[in-house]
C-alpha cells in the first residue's frame, strides 16, 4: 500500500449510501472517489485505488460485471455491498473475483471493520513472515515470493490476493492437505468468522482455472475427499 492517504472507490447508486459511506470511510483517514453507476466505477480505476466497495444493483453495468472487468486490470480488494443475501448471489460474487460480501442494512462498525480487514490482510498481513520468502516450481508453475508474482509456462499470470494466499500456503507445505477450515484459518486468520464451504470452493475453482491445463482433472492443486485440498511435490528453487 502507498504511503499517503488510502484511496477507496465507492459504487453505488443510492446517493444516502454513498454520503454514510463516504462520512464513515472518511472518518477513518480514508480518501474516497465516488461512483454512481458501474460504468462509471470502471472508469475511475486506476494503480492509485487501494479498495473498491461495489453495489450489486447498478445501472449501466451490475457490481458482478463491473468486478470482473475490474479484475482485469486491478487485484486491490473489492467488497460487495449489496441487499442480495442469497448463498449464490455470494458464490457468483467470489467467482466475480470479490473478496468479501456484505448484505444491506448494514452495521457501521462492521463495515469499516472489514475494510480494515480487507486492507490489512491484502497489503500488511504477510502470513508467511516468519522465514525468508522463497521461490517455488511445481512443474510449469513458479511462484515468486519476493515481487509476488505466477508465472505457467513463464507466462505471468493475474491471481486475487485471496488467489495468491491460498496458492503461495498450498506451494509452502507441498502434499499437505489442507481443509477448508485450514485455509479460513490461515489465510482469513481473526479478520472473520469461519462462513461456509462454498466461498473456499469458489477460489480453489478460480484458481484451477488460471493455473491448470484441464481445470475438470487437475494435476497440480488437487481434492482429497472428505479432507481438504493440497499440491502436489514442489521444488524450492531459493
Amino acid at each position: 500500500m502507498k504511503e499517503n492517504k488510502i484511496n477507496i472507490l465507492v459504487a453505488d447508486d443510492d446517493a444516502d449510501i454513498r454520503e454514510i459511506l463516504e462520512i464513515l470511510l472518511k472518518a477513518e483517514g480514508f480518501d474516497v472517489i465516488m461512483a454512481s453507476d458501474g460504468k462509471k466505477a470502471i472508469e475511475l480505476v486506476d494503480e492509485n485505488i487501494d479498495l473498491i466497495i461495489l453495489d450489486v444493483a447498478m445501472p449501466e453495468k451490475n457490481g458482478f460485471q463491473v468486478c470482473k472487468e475490474i479484475r482485469n486490470v486491478s487485484i486491490a480488494p473489492i467488497l460487495f455491498l449489496t441487499a442480495k443475501g442469497m448463498e449464490s448471489d455470494k458464490a457468483i460474487g467470489f467467482s466475480a473475483g470479490g473478496d468479501d460480501y456484505m448484505v444491506k442494512p448494514f452495521s457501521n462498525a462492521e463495515l469499516i471493520f472489514r475494510v480494515k480487514a480487507l486492507l490489512r490482510r491484502c497489503y500488511h498481513y504477510q502470513p508467511f513472515n516468519k522465514e525468508k520468502k522463497n521461490i517455488y516450481k511445481i512443474d510449469n508453475i513458479i511462484m515468486d515470493d519476493n515481487t509476488k508474482s505466477v508465472t505457467v509456462d513463464n507466462i505471468p499470470i493475474t491471481l486475487t490476493p485471496i488467489e495468491y494466499d491460498i496458492l503461495c500456503l498450498m506451494m509452502r507445505y507441498p502434499n499437505k492437505v489442507f481443509s477448508v477450515q485450514n485455509l479460513y484459518e490461515s489465510i482469513w486468520s481473526q479478520d472473520y468468522s469461519y462462513l461456509d464451504n462454498n466461498t473456499i470452493v469458489v477460489h480453489i475453482s478460480n484458481l484451477r482455472k488460471k493455473i491448470e491445463k484441464d481445470p475438470k482433472n487437475p494435476q497440480h492443486l488437487k481434492s482429497m475427499w472428505g479432507r481438504g485440498y493440497y499440491v502436489g511435490e514442489s521444488n524450492k528453487v531459493f
